[in-house]
């Protein structure tokens, strides 16, 4: 659809080198560019508002994908609660559902930070798009690159890659912070696993083929029986509810049931009974990813609300130079840019390799009272325009809310960095 249907973009896909520069030409046609190593031994000391050349570009055409392909459908997604097939099927066109898988199993082979980069872009637009990229990659993807074996990447990287949408189920109705306490259970049965349970909130699964599932195969264990399957769609999920939700609405969040769901052998992921250590570790990468997109709907609501203060005039003046707003916008835009630095410095801590659980916590956090404070701000400043759907401004504060409870509440936020603190200091 936007490939075709649009050549007045850039048609790159980043591919990332770690060697030197290069051109190359992917499967699909697309040019793709990779940063210049540097020659010396010496890190080269940047700041955090310094991205390569690949990033740079990936943001550009994500931009102009956000604001002309999905920013028309925004309105009607939200109000529909229904994810428009085109602007889903645009995200594989555009390479944006495989950005660090490698491109031999068709991705874009590139960093965790570009991944969190397309986040932002969308939710400038629209969260409820870019939850759905979020999850796809930062989760899903990331779950098979790190923990399939060679057969099972081979198998279903290219997939989600190219047109299957994937959705992470852990979360259960007597199990949400308490995320182990999961009742879901498998049992073997020959060269099969019989799943039953339920999962809740899940997101993207109206749409998905593709379901990591968490389920206990041995209660006696506690969390150590967890274990994550994978399964399709046609082998028997059922979806019991769609949830209408405050916001994010065109993104789907469903109850789903297996009843007696078979599952092969060769669809465990990773090993059995270490279901428990793949959610603990992927959960703190897709924390950074709600940051993101927590950012870039404060970024949104932003600029959408600031240039209206600058047309609409009281009192002889434009309402943004009276001293009160300039205030309060200044300070919306220290908070936002507080929120950018977080965010970043914990993705880039991620792709260097080195910890990062605890900035990712402080990230998602405080990305999410900036997300609140900032869209509920926009509507003040635009007034009772910004009360209206007409601009668009309440759905960012809508949208909000969701931040400070998925992907760990922001108490379960603030307990991460509390224990961290702890450990340091004792």
């Amino acid at each position: 659809m936007f490939r075709s249907a649009a050549s007045k973009y850039i048609k790159t896909s980043v591919l990332r080198s770690n060697a030197t520069s290069r051109v190359a030409t992917s499967r699909n046609g697309w040019r793709s560019f990779s940063a210049t190593a540097t020659s010396s031994s010496e890190p080269v000391l940047n700041s955090l508002n310094k991205f390569t050349e690949e990033e740079e570009m990936l943001r550009d055409t994500v931009r102009r994908f956000a604001q002309d392909v999905v920013g028309p459908k925004v309105r009607e997604m939200d109000e529909k609660e229904m994810m428009d097939p085109e602007v889903t099927q645009g995200l594989f066109e555009q390479g944006l559902m495989g950005i660090e898988t490698s491109a031999e199993l068709g991705g874009a082979e590139s960093s965790f930070t570009a991944a969190i980069i397309a986040i932002e872009e969308l939710a400038k637009v629209d969260p409820s798009v870019s939850v759905m990229c979020d999850v796809h990659n930062t989760l899903v993807n990331t779950v098979v690159r790190k923990y399939g074996t060679d057969e099972q990447q081979a198998k279903w990287l290219p997939k989600l890659a190219e047109s299957s949408l994937g959705s992470f189920c852990l979360s259960e109705p007597a199990s949400g912070s308490d995320a182990f306490a999961l009742q879901t259970r498998a049992k073997k049965d020959g060269d099969h696993w019989v799943i039953n349970g339920s999962k809740m909130w899940i997101t993207n699964s109206y749409e998905a083929d593709f379901f990591l599932i968490f389920a206990n195969v041995d209660p006696s264990k506690g969390y150590k029986g967890i274990t994550c399957f994978i399964a399709t769609k046609d082998m028997g999920i059922k979806i019991a509810k769609k949830e209408q939700k405050l916001g994010i609405r065109a993104s789907s969040t469903c109850t789903l049931n297996f009843d007696d769901l078979k599952v092969p052998q060769e669809n465990v992921l990773g090993e059995v009974g270490k279901g428990y250590k793949i959610a603990i570790e992927i959960l703190n990468e897709g924390r950074i990813g709600i940051a993101a997109q927590m950012l870039g709907l404060a970024q949104g609501a932003f600029d959408k609300a600031v240039p209206y203060t600058y047309e609409r005039k009281q009192f002889g003046q434009p309402v943004g130079t009276f001293q009160g707003m300039q205030f309060s916008i200044a300070e919306a835009a220290i908070s936002i840019e507080s929120a950018r630095l977080l965010t970043y410095n914990a993705a880039r801590l991620k792709d260097e390799g080195r910890e990062f659980t605890t900035e990712a916590a402080m990230a998602k956090y405080w990305a999410s009272v900036v997300a609140q404070r900032v869209s509920g701000a926009a509507i003040e400043w635009a007034g009772g325009v910004g009360f209206t759907r007409e601009t668009g401004i309440e759905k960012f504060w809508r949208d909000s809310k969701i931040g400070a409870i998925y992907e760990g509440t922001s108490n379960i936020q603030l307990q991460t960095i509390a224990k961290a603190i702890q450990k340091r200091y004792t």
